[in-house]
């Protein structure tokens, strides 16, 4: 069986920002390079760069020999352990990705292993050409790229450093890790055909060895030359997908901290905020990712701390507060951070199209407008105080809140009308949408709506939900037709 060696890498140059990935397939016999790919991603986080690098990979190999084995190195420890199966894949964004990316070969047929950045150079270069040429407004061009001479040479530069210590002083001060970082050496040919077939070897073994087992094993059994040659890390970096998680994996060499650093470690925190929206465990797994609205009320209007009735009835249509913009930028850069929004949807209202244009100049995004995510029509409540209109319209208001198809006084519009409209709007939403993550910036008695539809319950429980301006909440559909309600009124952001 034929065996490739698959690097691949992704970045952001902002998280979420301009983004694009490298991916190059290697034959593990010879440590030829066989094929390399990037793109231009446009504005996507640091994550989903990688995670397209690993399909692009995945997917030249394929094009070479769908009968092959492949053995992936990244040095996305997300990536790496999330494919092998030892951590869950909760971003939204990504598990689509992941889905396709364990579908192109067999998961008998696929080893992942981490590695320190310094051995995924071709990779890294192949991802910064591709948003370099992103930047000028171009394609990445094959005929063009110097990735992998410019990696060659960074690997013989790192390999000269190495030398001129010697390598039983490397090892001494830095103890067995050290030699993985020592890989560099894998950057040339026949070096990476050797630390692959060892490394990927390994990941076999393991698959059928439990994790402490296959660790006193490598540690008790003399390195072949192959590995001395390679330099390669410990047996239990490598494990097929579908393997059990080995007791540890090795960690990164530390390394001052770059630009790349910070871009990672935003990455991560994107990843951990992103888990407010948790995935529930009880899907089936072949459902596909869900279509995701992010619910966002607008910011404060000079009415909302009057509490007066403001819906879409007249020409009541107050702009955002001073307090509403400064609202606005912080959820913006609160949902920069996460980075897991793809399109914006707003409510025709002055206060929610300035909402999401806060959101959407952070993000780099357009804002589309549905008619079906305005607020209520009052009638002649608009612009009115509770405690007005109990003193003007007592048997109107009484007869508004016990039954969902009372209408306000003057002819709005009943809960029962917002509902079907919210409903009608969340179908086509979600058949537009289907497996992505939209922002939707709307009004209370609309977010309230796709809230009660989605757990099933009255029409009383509009009154039971405190909803604050300016706060998130989320709901995911499947393909079945479930809805999972993951988040209501987080108002984190403005704190």
């Amino acid at each position: 069986m034929r065996e490739f060696i698959v690097e691949a890498d992704g970045g952001s140059r902002g998280n979420p920002g301009p983004a694009g990935y490298g991916a190059v397939v290697i034959d593990a016999a010879t440590g030829q390079t066989l094929a390399e790919r990037a793109e231009y991603l446009g504005v996507v986080t640091n994550n989903v760069a990688e995670y397209r690098g690993l399909l692009a990979g995945l997917r030249a190999a394929h094009e070479l020999d769908p009968a092959a084995s492949v053995h992936v190195r990244m040095d996305s420890k997300l990536v790496v352990e999330q494919m092998s199966g030892r951590w869950k894949i909760k971003h939204p964004d990504m598990k689509p990705l992941a889905l396709q990316a364990s579908g192109i070969f067999p998961p008998d047929r696929v080893t992942y292993e981490w590695i320190p950045r310094e051995q995924n150079k071709h990779a890294d270069r192949l991802a910064n050409e591709a948003m370099d040429a992103g930047a000028r407004g171009e394609p990445w061009e094959p005929s063009a790229s110097t990735a992998e001479l410019d990696a060659e040479v960074s690997g013989a530069a790192a390999d000269a450093v190495v030398s001129t210590a010697g390598p039983d002083a490397t090892v001494s001060t830095a103890g067995p890790d050290a030699a993985a970082s020592r890989g560099a050496a894998s950057t040339s040919p026949a070096g990476r055909a050797a630390s692959a077939t060892s490394a990927s070897s390994a990941g076999r073994a393991a698959s059928g060895t439990p994790a402490s087992s296959a660790e006193r094993t490598a540690s008790a059994t003399p390195a072949s030359s192959a590995e001395r040659a390679a330099s390669i890390a410990p047996a239990s970096t490598s494990t097929p997908a579908s393997s059990p998680a080995p007791a540890s994996t090795c960690a990164p060499t530390p390394t001052p901290t770059t630009p790349r650093d910070s871009a990672a470690a935003k990455a991560e925190a994107d990843v951990r905020a992103a888990r407010v929206v948790a995935t529930p465990g009880w899907g089936a797994p072949d459902m596909g990712a869900p279509a995701t609205f992010v619910l966002l009320r607008h910011g404060e209007t000079p009415l909302t701390p009057q509490k007066r009735f403001s819906g879409s009835g007249g020409s009541n249509d107050p702009s955002l507060s001073e307090i509403g913009r400064e609202q606005a930028e912080r959820v913006a850069e609160a949902l920069a951070r996460r980075g897991t929004i793809q399109a914006i949807v707003a409510s025709p209202l002055a206060r929610t199209r300035e909402t999401a244009a806060a959101v959407a100049a952070r993000l780099g995004l357009e804002v589309a407008t549905d008619e079906g995510l305005r607020e209520t029509d009052f009638g002649a409540w608009e612009g009115l105080t509770f405690g007005e209109v109990r003193e003007r319209y007592p048997d109107d208001l009484n007869a508004w809140l016990a039954d969902p198809e009372a209408r306000p006084t003057g002819g709005g519009e009943s809960f029962a009308e917002t509902a079907a409209r919210i409903a009608a709007t969340r179908d086509k939403l979600v058949a537009t949408y289907a497996g992505r993550t939209v922002l939707l910036v709307s009004h209370v008695t609309p977010i309230k709506t796709f809230v009660r539809l989605a757990l099933g319950a009255p029409a009383e429980s509009l009154f039971r939900m405190e909803l604050s301006a300016a706060s998130l909440s989320a709901v995911a559909y499947y393909a079945d037709g479930n809805a999972s309600v993951r988040l209501f009124n987080d108002t984190s952001h403005l704190r």
